[in-house]
């Protein structure tokens, strides 16, 4: 059994398959939503995603082309910025927690830091890099790839080659975990509305 406190060297990480084979599943899914909002005579909707969308392109572009598709991709999309600039801020507070209280290492979580870090990210359409996700965890870097690898080990991350640059090593939060920080960010909401 491999020691869970044992730093992990980011070339230790695999890249993880696509997780339909290759297939067109997302691709499909998307058109029956199209199909349908068609058949009900809902153009409209169906176009102006379209026209608003901005082109990308690199990173942003493969990144977000690993994404699974979901039926209603851009209302799932503007929940995740609401939720992200709410993790935004989370991120804040954690970080002037430690500056008020003049010692960071008291209010230590790098697996929050980093899956928080990770979420805005993802919002942001942002590839971030192992070292960058270290640097997020608010931790020394053997502590960040530590916690990297127990999330990875939880399948809330997973670490990948960047296509544009075979030397570095991306991170990215896994469907699994985006779920999981979305219900987390939808509870905060609706026990702050009650």
């Amino acid at each position: 059994m491999e020691d869970a406190n044992r730093p992990i060297a980011a070339d230790e990480f695999s890249v993880e398959e696509s997780p339909d084979g290759g297939n067109l599943s997302p691709v499909a899914d998307q058109l029956v939503a199209i199909a349908e909002k068609l058949r009900t005579g809902d153009m409209r909707s169906v176009l102006e995603p379209m026209l608003r969308a901005p082109k990308q392109s690199g990173v942003a572009a493969a990144h977000s082309k690993a994404r699974p598709s979901h039926p209603d991709a851009s209302a799932l999309a503007e929940q995740r910025r609401q939720y992200a600039d709410m993790a935004r801020q989370t991120y804040d507070i954690r970080r002037t927690r430690g500056t008020i209280f003049g010692d960071p290492d008291l209010f230590g979580e790098p697996a929050w830091d980093i899956l928080l870090d990770l979420y805005v990210a993802h919002s942001d359409g942002k590839a971030v890099s192992v070292s960058s996700a270290c640097i997020g965890s608010a931790a020394p870097p053997t502590t960040g790839l530590r916690w990297l690898g127990v999330l990875a080990q939880q399948e809330l991350v997973v670490r990948e080659q960047d296509p544009e640059d075979q030397r570095r090593v991306l991170v990215r939060l896994t469907e699994h975990g985006l779920t999981a920080m979305d219900r987390y960010f939808a509870d905060v909401v609706k026990r702050t509305a009650a």
